[in-house]
């Protein structure tokens, strides 16, 4: 059987009767025609079941319709929430993008972005960027080529948009909360190479040592924090830790590491949130899944991602970089109560 031969803008043209350049014109949409003719080269393209030529497109215009996402790790449902604002709002745009997953790791990250690079992609944004372990010029020089919007990046790099939530202020409600219920002796987990998890802990020590209460055993770092072994690490960290410690309340960097948490209490005989409290941070799916339900810190998963979409088309239109901060919120559900008992 032979195969289908696939329209071009040349057939389309023939079977409206009109010129190319008026096909692409009505494709593209940048400039005006005629309502009776723009009617008939739709109905050409429908009965063709034509497909327009992205590349093409762009190589005429010289102008890429696609941007470039890095993330973590795609385990963390945080992230998926993120791209699903950053989905919506590009393709209202007429934007698609790529997407790289720098696995927590600052060399893949670079490897990530120069490969969105090569590919000639008309912005770049990074949730949750690991510019501590990066090279500062290396983002410097790249903000000269293509623009950059950084999602829950703290250290400020010339050129590049911000956009993310208040983490320290967000860490110090969730502690000030935990306090409000009596606890002290909380313990502070978080996992490996990411700006948000150092802004978490700045914040804590901070707060542990304002009351006279820092001790450094009570920060674990459990590695990996964003992969499908974060629960587990977890897990296994706050089994060894937990015992001897005595925490009445746990803060998580995030939900992952609070589930982990919650099983190490299970598997301990420790009941939460009456013998000790947890607390996690993003508020996914997840932890209003799990038995008890979570309390966390609500991030605006959705709203991050569409607002770094929206600095990154201002950008690339021609607008200056900009910072946008939101507010988390904290959501109280079960896992939290008030100290009754140092547990045994």
């Amino acid at each position: 059987m032979e195969e289908k031969k696939q329209a071009t803008i040349v057939d389309v043209a023939k079977a409206a009767g009109v010129s190319v350049a008026t096909v692409s014109r009505v494709v593209n949409g940048n400039y005006p025609v005629k309502t009776e003719t723009k009617e008939k080269v739709k109905a050409a393209i429908s009965s063709l079941n034509y497909v327009p030529n992205v590349q093409a497109r762009e190589l005429n215009t010289r102008k890429s319709s696609t941007i470039g996402v890095v993330v973590p790790g795609l385990y963390n449902m945080f992230f998926a929430e993120v791209i699903d604002g950053i989905e919506e709002s590009v393709r209202k745009e007429h934007f698609s993008f790529l997407l790289n997953c720098a696995q927590n790791d600052p060399v893949q990250e670079m490897n990530c972005i120069n490969a969105l690079v090569a590919r000639n992609v008309s912005g770049i944004i990074v949730i949750s960027p690991n510019t501590k372990n990066i090279s500062e010029r290396f983002y410097e020089e790249l903000v000269e080529r293509v623009p950059i919007v950084f999602i829950n990046g703290y250290h400020p790099i010339k050129g590049v948009s911000y956009v993310g939530n208040d983490e320290s202020l967000g860490s110090r409600q969730a502690l000030e909360y935990l306090e409000g219920l009596g606890h002290q002796k909380i313990l502070f987990v978080r996992g490996a190479n990411s700006d948000s998890y150092d802004i978490k802990e700045e914040t804590y020590r901070h707060f542990m040592e304002e009351r006279d209460g820092f001790q450094e055993d009570f920060v674990l770092n459990i590695g990996e924090g964003n992969s499908v072994e974060t629960v587990d690490l977890t897990l296994k960290a706050l089994t060894l830790k937990l015992p001897y410690l005595k925490p009445t309340a746990v803060f998580c960097c995030n939900d992952l590491m609070a589930v982990g948490a919650l099983n190490a209490c299970k598997r301990l005989g420790l009941s939460v949130p009456q013998n000790i409290s947890i607390i996690g941070y993003d508020n996914i799916s997840l932890s209003s899944l799990v038995e008890p339900k979570i309390t966390t810190m609500d991030q605006n998963m959705f709203l991050l991602g569409q607002s770094a979409a929206q600095l990154l088309l201002e950008q690339i239109g021609g607008g200056k970089n900009r910072r946008i901060v939101l507010e988390n919120t904290l959501v109280v559900r079960e896992t939290t109560g008030i100290r009754q008992e140092v547990h045994k």
